[in-house]
């Protein structure tokens, strides 16, 4: 983990809300000249907490209406390993995540439409190792961010502890 002060956790928020602002805006907004801005969030990418930068599309804007999680058991690690490395190069799984529970792999998906959908759930299903899967269909979607809470303002508030102090 790189250490990280108060101006380089100012600097990623400001990343955040826009990639494409000019370096001499970001300093002057956490009190430094322009290139010494430059410098930290140079120094962020090279620690690789900036791992890149992106447009965010609109899914509906690109033609992918439908969203679906999709759980997914697998049998085996090799399997897993081998079925990591199979989705990693299918465009229409966003995420995929090895979680607790019933499902070895959790999986964010989109599509254009629901055949689409069916067609990626028969070639996943395909897949040496998959025991069964689950797909839960997105009907919509009340929050979807790509932020990281990085400054302590994002923070959530800790609780204070009730009851008597002795």
């Amino acid at each position: 983990m790189h250490d990280m002060d108060a101006i380089d956790t100012q600097l990623l928020a400001l990343l955040q809300d826009d990639a494409k602002a000019s370096f001499a805006r970001m300093g002057e907004a956490v009190g430094l000249s322009a290139p010494a801005a430059l410098e930290r969030v140079r120094k962020l990418e090279a620690a690789g907490v900036i791992r890149g930068y992106r447009a965010i599309l609109s899914p509906k804007g690109v033609g992918l209406s439908v969203g679906a999680f999709i759980g997914v058991a697998i049998d085996g690690v090799d399997d897993v390993q081998r079925f990591c490395e199979y989705i990693r190069h299918k465009a229409h799984v966003l995420e995929a995540h090895h979680v607790t529970g019933s499902w070895t792999l959790m999986l964010k998906v989109r599509t254009a439409s629901n055949s689409d959908l069916e067609m990626l759930l028969n070639d996943l299903r395909r897949q040496m190792g998959v025991t069964r899967t689950e797909t839960l269909v997105v009907l919509s979607t009340a929050v979807e961010n790509t932020k990281l809470p990085v400054a302590p303002s994002d923070s959530p508030t800790p609780q204070r502890p009730r009851g008597r102090k002795r």
